[in-house]
């Protein structure tokens, strides 16, 4: 078992998951991948548990129904802590995220609780976006950090690396959002405690397999969780105590 673990929730991608899970195990860096699969209907489970036959670096969860980004992600942070896994990354499927950014995330987290993928941290770095969701990424950063006073550049990335200790810090059972304000209040919960939060700039790159999973309900969710933290927070804008 290797220290490091990608976990990868994966909803109908047949087309994308062998590429990744290729990709990913011929890295410089030696890393395991897990795939957490919401019931997809296009067969990628099977495809999965074929791809894990066949290498003892890549685990599978099943899930018994599609639950949403941030159950997934719970239920594999569990398994990577009871497995005793060190560094611990979100990363998509459909590769708009760049596995070759992960030996940079692991130099990052030496010095960080959290290393997060900003795609505006000295720039914007998205590719083959519509200006529509472009301005909606953007926007939501700002308001993260009007409400809250979280000073990260994109609160809503979803690639990242934790470590151990991170993870092990946050109560994952009261882990409340499950769309993209999953990745809101994960970051939220590190910070308001003093844990040490880094950001890497990379590209974003929209998928060119499948479809995306942005929904209106989604970012309803997204608009008051913030709220909701900002609350747990003590109407705080900044941390509570530091590490």
């Amino acid at each position: 078992m290797n220290r490091t673990l990608i976990i990868v929730p994966t909803v109908n991608e047949r087309e994308n998951l062998p590429r990744i899970a290729a990709k990913l195990l011929s890295l410089p860096v030696a890393v395991d991948m897990l795939v957490v699969d919401g019931n997809s209907s296009d067969g990628t489970g099977q495809i999965a548990d074929e791809l894990a036959a066949k290498n003892p670096q890549i685990h599978v969860i099943h899930e018994p129904k599609k639950n949403g980004l941030g159950r997934a992600y719970l239920t594999g942070f569990k398994w990577a802590l009871e497995k005793n896994y060190e560094f611990i990354f979100e990363m998509d499927c459909d590769f708009s995220h760049d596995p070759d950014e992960i030996p940079n995330f692991l130099k990052a987290v030496e010095n960080a609780d959290l290393v997060i993928g900003s795609r505006y941290s000295g720039g914007v770095r998205v590719l083959n976006w519509p200006l529509k969701r472009l301005l909606l990424s953007r926007c939501a950063g700002i308001y993260v950090w009007i409400i809250t006073g979280m000073p990260v550049t994109d609160p809503t990335g979803g690639y990242k690396c934790f470590r151990r200790r991170a993870l092990q810090a946050i109560q994952l059972d009261a882990v409340r959002s499950n769309g993209y304000s999953f990745q809101i209040e994960m970051t939220h919960r590190l910070w308001r405690d003093g844990y040490t939060i880094a950001e890497v700039p990379i590209i974003f790159t929209e998928r060119v397999e499948g479809k995306s999973k942005l929904s209106r309900g989604i970012v309803t969710e997204a608009f008051w969780m913030v709220w909701w933290l900002w609350l747990q927070n003590g109407l705080r804008r900044w941390p509570r105590q530091k590490k």
